[in-house]
């Protein structure tokens, strides 16, 4: 939990302010500026999957640890380089960190919590919101006074952490590891029918949660209105969460309740759709905090759920391959949800992109509901190659 809050903290105190550095600090080109933030979004979503193949053969602890202290070295090097091939580099360092650790922590977690997974991940996305909330108001007192102490800081957090994992953090392995190679494990990950049908389903949702970052300050007309919906979404989350989530598990089963989240997401624009095409500031502000609300809760109904869900179509082995998987094919929807989002919001017709989306998250619930239904999210699929005891 404290590894998440730190990795939160450090990267969200540095991310925000890095392309006006960029821009305005170093003077680089637009186009530079969006390849080196590119970069770092590519390498870590292009890695997540071999991310969670080291875990699961080396283990959680020592690829957790390498991960931060990556990120550690490529913070540091951020604030100090302004040549652009040691920016990209830094920027690629940065992503292929966040694709080692994310994956192994989110395993390690599932691994130590047993039974109690649902109630351990609702507790880590509080700690995880946390970070969030934190990170860019601490970088906002550092970046006044210095860019370069922003990096310091950040990459001070990155560092206490590796020495403190180093330190403290158990090892944490699996019962069970495949005799197989690496792309042995691969092919079972990806024939695994039933999580490779979640994953897909699921997609949709990561890119209504990633209108918070596109269309909804699109929408107000001030890009800058991104940190208000930012503290809306996280403290609807650590407020939220964990009565949320009793709520839920007494009520539903994990998948009818990422089922519920997710039609939740779905009924989070059709406020904007009422709000009509030229509504008053004061409305249109009202409908898209309507909607940040909504989107938040559905996610914190859905999350702890929808974690738990991908461990059980694991069947618990190669834990951590299998997030990372479902991390890139996340990532994969969220970019081409975006693309099609972006040619929607500028093809002049106010209700179209709303429409599109409220359609896109009820897909994603039915999706998930059939899938239930049929049974394939009850995890008696075998998706792991061969395996034998550590």
């Amino acid at each position: 939990m404290m590894n998440q809050l730190a990795i939160n903290t450090g990267f969200y105190m540095l991310m925000p302010y890095l392309a006006g550095h960029l821009s305005d600090g170093l003077g680089m080109a637009a186009w530079t500026v969006g390849l080196v933030l590119g970069v770092r979004n590519l390498s870590q979503q292009g890695l997540f999957l071999l991310g969670g193949t080291l875990a699961d053969r080396l283990g959680y602890r020592p690829v957790i640890i390498a991960g931060c202290l990556l990120r550690t070295v490529a913070f540091a090097l951020l604030g100090f380089a302004d040549a652009f091939p040691a920016l990209v580099a830094a920027s690629a360092m940065t992503g292929f960190a966040g694709a080692l650790f994310n994956p192994a922590v989110r395993a390690y977690l599932a691994h130590e919590s047993g039974e109690r997974r649902v109630e351990a991940f609702a507790v880590f996305n509080v700690f995880y919101q946390t970070g969030i909330l934190a990170g860019p108001v601490i970088g906002l007192a550092l970046v006044s006074v210095d860019f370069r102490l922003v990096c310091g800081v950040a990459a001070a957090v990155f560092g206490l952490l590796t020495l403190l994992q180093f330190l403290a953090l158990p090892p944490c392995r699996t019962e069970t590891v495949s005799r197989e190679g690496v792309l042995a494990e691969w092919r079972a990950v990806v024939a695994n029918r039933p999580f490779l049908l979640f994953s897909l389903a699921m997609a949709g949702s990561y890119v209504l949660s990633f209108q918070v970052y596109l269309a909804l300050p699109l929408e107000l007309g001030d890009t800058g209105a991104v940190s208000l919906l930012f503290v809306v979404s996280a403290l609807v989350a650590i407020a939220g969460q964990l009565r949320i989530t009793d709520w839920a598990r007494r009520r539903w089963s994990g998948p009818q309740a990422i089922v519920r989240g997710l039609a939740l997401m779905a009924i989070a624009f059709p406020p904007l759709l009422l709000a009509g095409a030229t509504p008053p500031a004061a409305v249109r502000g009202a409908a898209v905090l309507v909607c940040t609300v909504l989107l938040a809760a559905g996610t914190a109904l859905a999350y702890p759920f929808e974690m738990d869900t991908v461990v059980t179509l694991s069947g618990e082995r190669l834990v951590a391959t299998h997030y990372g998987l479902y991390n890139t094919v996340a990532g994969i929807g969220i970019t081409l949800g975006n693309l099609l989002v972006g040619a929607l919001l500028d093809a002049g017709s106010p209700a179209l992109p709303w429409t599109a989306l409220f359609l896109l998250g009820a897909a994603c619930a039915l999706a998930v509901a059939a899938l239930n239904r049929t049974g394939k999210l009850a995890g008696t699929a075998a998706p792991a190659a061969s395996a034998g005891q550590r």
